[in-house]
């Protein structure tokens, strides 16, 4: 594929990209700025996409090899649906540099017009305590409910938003994919789903959640209350477990670590998990690896299939790429995929932005409203908005 010198900066890939002409995908192992569009991944013919993605993939990137493209690696977004399709694309041009940096970034300038809850603050609650009262009657056992904001904001770029984030977050997965149509998704993600590099596995499962305080000594005491939470510590367990058993037929020296530990975002701290493992085939690339976690009970719920049910009756909305995976492959194997959360899809007219919490046995209805704007914080504060804006 193409690449850049090693000097090239995520400053220098962040000032060169054009929402609707490139997408970017910044974590702490590198940046990626792609260019244009080569070739698309085609849809898939089955009602499940992910189950033949990996292979459309492959066959594209065969398509590219054989007519001599340069760039040979797929960057974009999966949707959160199955039956939904992927935007995949072989880009025209490709350029790698370093990881991004932490720095200040001035306020994105937007002018928001009003800014609508969907749904609303009070049936968010009802459908949260709706979830609990199925869980209690034995339907399923968590249920990952999220959440949206409608902002009214004609002629927004992204773009200051993406280069915001990325220096607000740097050890997190910071996106801007064109999807097309004048559309475009972009985030700070905190969750890798899953990446390879040569042999190498690495999976990092996020579950279990307190927002941030500005105030040292309450921060620390928010951080030690999630470490030791029984509730939380029990949905955190349950989603590493998941993870792990999903990448055990793929990896072999799988380690585990027998207990979470704390990562932190500008906004959350988050209970975490660290899987590492070694591929036991190459032919199972990093996008076969995160077609068989997504989606893990972290962003969806357990059972999947009933959560998934549960989902549809109680969410208002389409869910989009939120929820979905983030990022790319290369015709190795190699590559790199987050999960996407903190993010928003933007379009001509403005921009929705998205936020869920586990809903468990013991949830309190307020209690995942508070976790939703916690959240919703990491993409408020790079727009230059307050929590009070939107509650």
């Amino acid at each position: 594929m193409t690449t850049v010198s090693a000097a090239t900066t995520a400053a220098e890939l962040l000032a060169g990209y054009r929402p609707g002409r490139s997408s970017l995908f910044a974590s702490p192992s590198g940046t990626l700025l792609a260019e244009g569009t080569y070739f698309a991944v085609p849809p898939s013919g089955r009602r499940d996409g992910l189950a033949d993605l990996a292979h459309r993939v492959d066959a594209v990137l065969g398509v590219a090899e054989a007519a001599g493209h340069e760039v040979r690696a797929v960057v974009g977004a999966v949707p959160f649906a199955p039956d939904a399709p992927a935007h995949l694309v072989v880009p025209a041009r490709l350029r790698r540099g370093g990881p991004p940096i932490s720095a200040t970034a001035g306020e994105a300038t937007i002018q928001v017009k009003e800014i609508r809850p969907v749904p609303d603050p009070s049936r968010y609650t009802a459908a949260v305590a709706e979830a609990v009262r199925q869980i209690n009657a034995g339907r399923y056992t968590k249920v990952v409910l999220a959440r949206s904001l409608r902002a009214d904001a004609p002629g927004f770029d992204p773009a200051p938003v993406v280069r915001a984030l990325a220096g607000r977050d740097p050890s997190g997965y910071t996106f801007g994919v064109d999807l097309g149509g004048g559309r475009t998704l972009f985030g700070a993600s905190p969750e890798l789903l899953v990446s390879r590099r040569g042999t190498r596995v690495t999976a990092n499962p996020l579950a279990g959640s307190a927002a941030r305080s500005d105030d040292s000594a309450e921060d620390a005491r928010r951080a030690e209350a999630l470490l030791r939470s029984e509730k939380d510590r029990h949905e955190h367990a349950v989603v590493a477990t998941a993870v792990a058993d999903g990448l055990r037929p793929y990896c072999r020296d799988l380690h585990v670590p027998s207990e979470p530990s704390l990562v932190r975002t500008a906004t959350m701290w988050h209970l975490s998990t660290l899987i590492t493992g070694t591929v036991a085939d190459l032919a199972a690339s990093a996008l076969r690896l995160a077609t068989a976690l997504h989606p893990t009970p972290a962003v969806c719920g357990t059972p999947t299939a009933a959560a998934r049910a549960a989902i549809s009756e109680l969410e208002p909305f389409d869910r989009g790429f939120y929820t979905g995976m983030v990022g790319w492959v290369d015709a190795s194997g190699d590559g790199e995929w987050a999960v996407t959360i903190r993010c928003a899809t933007a379009d001509e007219d403005g921009l929705d932005l998205f936020a869920g919490a586990g809903v468990v046995a013991g949830s309190d209805p307020r209690a995942e409203l508070a976790e939703t704007t916690a959240k919703l914080g990491t993409m408020l504060a790079a727009l230059g908005l307050e929590h009070s804006d939107v509650l």
